[in-house]
């Protein structure tokens, strides 16, 4: 074997403990926060806490800030943040490695687990489709609709990749995935994916069959109907029966449920003189400056790290507060209409659109949303609530079509409840065009029965006695 030598070029990026530091700090949520900088408050004797009438100054230079923000900015982006735009070695994304608590988002959940077992085209794939589900894990159109616009979408970021590729990427990595019926375009969709998942048995199989062909008798819970048109015997049916109703009615899984506390807002947005203003809420977290002493201290050799260290938390501080005020201003500012009028004004709105938008990476506007919390004269609500996915040739978002549709019943007439397609015709007159089946989806969403069972008979009129 003859030993040679080769030169080989190749593009890096290191992480040093500080820039992680940096990144961290983006995604943690207010308590995390308060709690770490009272640790570094006992830690390193060269920070105080500033008063709360006093804003902290800058520390450091502003120049030298700017340019570490543009390089956390232009990281590689984790796969489960991006929406599939990065298609490098997953082992190679360094800021994977972070910990980081459970994201309220599922789409993230279910990302960061497909990301052990998936390489990058099937990831993005994956995380193409999530972006057309709504909070329940529901499409919000046709799959094959779906399909045809991702391809030409995801032309330049996954060449080669047709609608074909898509359909089947949705059924094995999402609909028969990690979290069955993931991504299912219809409630039996994603009934028979759970069942699919389930160990081979004749229960199953009759489940599978009751779902499959004979959902109408099911809804009305006709056992008797359903033993007949199977040929089972009614022991058979309702221990199928039972096995359905033991599956979840939608795909997304929750989270634990947390011990109940109280949400302190992160951002603080109001109107006032015909605008809107944001401001950060400097209660969430204590502030911090550099003693009196500090640059004296530097002189020590002992004390010169911990100055350091000092001026680099204040300045990632310092980041993570401009990057946050700029995106709730950014989200205030494209979701006037929602804070000012409800659910029935809430835009289409993506990462890639606040990103641009504040000229950063999505993977920014990601970890800064997340887990943070705006208070609006609307509620207090986690930042994330103000991103809706537009709904497949509409130019107004799938969560606002669902409120017009709750307002829409809510209205109706008792005795003559309006059918799916009714209220899908008069969408279209308002000029928003969904299909009778994308009125259904959002009806049992919104847990409302079928108009024949709303039905109510109008009162009759009280009689009136003469003489």
């Amino acid at each position: 074997m003859k030993a040679s030598l080769q030169a080989k070029m190749g593009q890096s990026m290191t992480l040093t403990p500080q820039l992680l530091q940096s990144i961290r700090l983006l995604q943690v949520t207010s308590l995390q926060l308060e709690q770490e900088l009272q640790l570094v408050l006992e830690r390193n004797p060269l920070l105080e806490q500033a008063p709360e009438e006093e804003e902290p100054a800058p520390a450091g230079d502003g120049d030298a800030a700017t340019i570490e923000a543009a390089a956390w900015d232009e990281l590689p982006e984790p796969m489960f943040l991006s929406g599939g735009s990065y298609t490098g070695d997953m082992d190679e994304d360094a800021t994977a490695r972070i910990a980081a608590g459970e994201s309220s988002d599922p789409r993230q959940r279910l990302l960061q687990q497909l990301q052990l077992r998936c390489n990058a085209q099937d990831l993005a794939m994956a995380a193409w489709w999530l972006d057309c589900c709504d909070d329940r894990g529901y499409l919000e159109a046709e799959p094959a609709e779906l399909a045809r616009h991702g391809a030409a979408q995801l032309q330049d970021a996954l060449p080669g990749v047709g609608a074909d590729d898509l359909l089947a990427a949705r059924q094995h990595l999402l609909l028969d995935g990690d979290w069955p019926g993931m991504a299912a375009a219809d409630p039996r969709e994603c009934l028979l994916a759970q069942l699919r998942a389930l160990p081979t048995s004749e229960t199953r199989a009759l489940a599978l069959r009751i779902v499959g062909e004979q959902l109408d008798a099911l809804a009305r819970h006709d056992l008797a109907t359903l033993a007949a048109r199977l040929d089972a015997t009614s022991a058979e049916v309702a221990a199928a029966v039972s096995l359905i109703l033991s599956l979840q009615p939608h795909p997304v899984e929750q989270p634990p449920e947390p011990e109940p506390a109280f949400i302190v807002p992160d951002v603080i947005a109001w109107r006032a003189g015909g605008a809107w203003q944001v401001r950060l809420n400097t209660r969430s977290a204590p502030r911090l400056r550099l003693c009196a002493h500090a640059e004296q201290a530097s002189g020590h050799a002992g004390m010169r790290g911990l100055l350091d260290e000092a001026r680099w938390l204040l300045r990632s501080l310092g980041i993570r507060n401009e990057t946050l005020l700029k995106t709730a201003r950014t989200l205030v500012a494209r979701q006037q209409a929602f804070l000012e009028r409800g659910e029935e004004a809430i835009a289409p709105l993506t990462l890639k659109e606040v990103a641009e938008d504040i000229g950063m990476h999505e993977s920014t506007v990601s970890r800064i949303t997340t887990g943070k919390y705006i208070q609006t004269p609307r509620g207090t609500m986690e930042l994330k609530r103000l991103f809706a996915v537009r709904l497949e040739g509409a130019e107004v978002s799938g969560a606002a079509i669902k409120a017009m549709v709750r307002r829409l019943i809510e209205d109706e007439p008792a005795h003559a409840p309006l059918a799916d397609e009714v209220i899908a015709a008069m969408l279209a007159r308002q000029g928003i065009r969904v299909a009778r089946r994308t009125v259904a989806k959002y009806r049992e969403q919104l847990s409302i029965a079928p108009a024949r069972m709303r039905r109510r008979e109008r009162a009759p009129a009280p009689a009136v006695r003469l003489g």
